[in-house]
């Protein structure tokens, strides 16, 4: 008959401290705000005591208030709409063919073979010095406009979605083939999580090309945009509403990119990468 021993554990080890997690100092979002207001109130400052001539650069609140006046009959609206609908079409269409075709090449010998060299040549070329050839394509209509916002969204996901799976650990892969993981399984719970950091990041500069196309399309030929509302302006000399515009296409990147941020934290909860201290 056996007898169990009960063996105490060395009082070094059981003296060690368990391991508290590290506080997590609260987050300083409001310190984000400090130097855009430090550099508004510079601006209406400058303006107030003549250093900035008014029909140069008009100060803040006169902007606003320009904004306030088009926003009230209607004019600003209807603008922000069709530079949105644009905007959300041409990042669409660029954006799933950017991402079936990097994930052909990142996942297929093949498809790297025949999709990533002519993409790597396409590259070297600024889409927006392809204004001219784009008219002569698709004409001066809508189709310019999106198409140019579809190029500007298509180089950084493709090259982003790419990068993202051609990155991942191949141990990870066998790994999950020795647990005897399917390829729709890896490809789910492997390649997928581990390419997504990537193509969020190609998201996030997608969208900022996504802008600056539209900037130059809604002024080739636009009868309606916050381009074109810019364009309208400069022919009177209404610097205030060209600045309005301006200060709207930044408000709409700046909003953009927080809403990806916000999904990437949402989406990412397993990937903890390094903090600003």
């Amino acid at each position: 008959m056996s007898r169990t021993t009960l063996v105490e554990a060395p009082a070094e080890i059981a003296a060690v401290p368990a391991v508290t997690p590290r506080r997590v100092r609260p987050a300083r979002r409001w310190w984000r705000l400090a130097s855009p207001v430090a550099l508004v109130l510079g601006w209406e400052l400058a303006s107030r005591t003549g250093l900035l001539a008014p029909e140069k650069l008009p100060a803040p609140s006169d902007v606003l208030a320009t904004g306030w006046r088009l926003s009230q009959d209607g004019t600003l609206g209807i603008h922000l709409l069709d530079s949105l609908t644009r905007a959300g079409a041409g990042l669409l269409i660029g954006g799933v063919l950017a991402l079936a075709l990097g994930t052909l090449a990142g996942l297929l010998r093949l498809g790297d073979d025949l999709v990533d060299p002519p993409v790597q040549m396409a590259r070297m070329l600024p889409h927006l010095g392809l204004v001219p050839l784009l008219i002569i394509w698709v004409g001066i209509g809508e189709s310019l406009k999106i198409s140019l916002v579809a190029l500007g969204a298509f180089f950084p996901i493709y090259f982003n979605t790419y990068a993202g799976i051609r990155d991942i650990d191949e141990r990870l892969v066998e790994a999950a083939r020795t647990c005897g993981l399917g390829q729709a399984a890896r490809l789910r719970h492997v390649v997928l999580p581990g390419a997504l950091p990537a193509l969020f990041l190609g998201l996030r500069l997608a969208i900022g090309a996504a802008w600056l196309s539209l900037v130059v399309g809604e002024q080739v030929n636009a009868q309606t945009g916050i381009g074109f509302l810019m364009m309208e302006a400069r022919e009177f000399s209404q610097t205030d509403v060209v600045v309005l515009g301006l200060l709207v296409y930044a408000l709409l990147g700046l909003i953009s990119d927080l809403a990806l941020r916000v999904l990437e934290r949402r989406m990412l909860t397993w990937r903890r990468g390094l903090r600003a201290t």
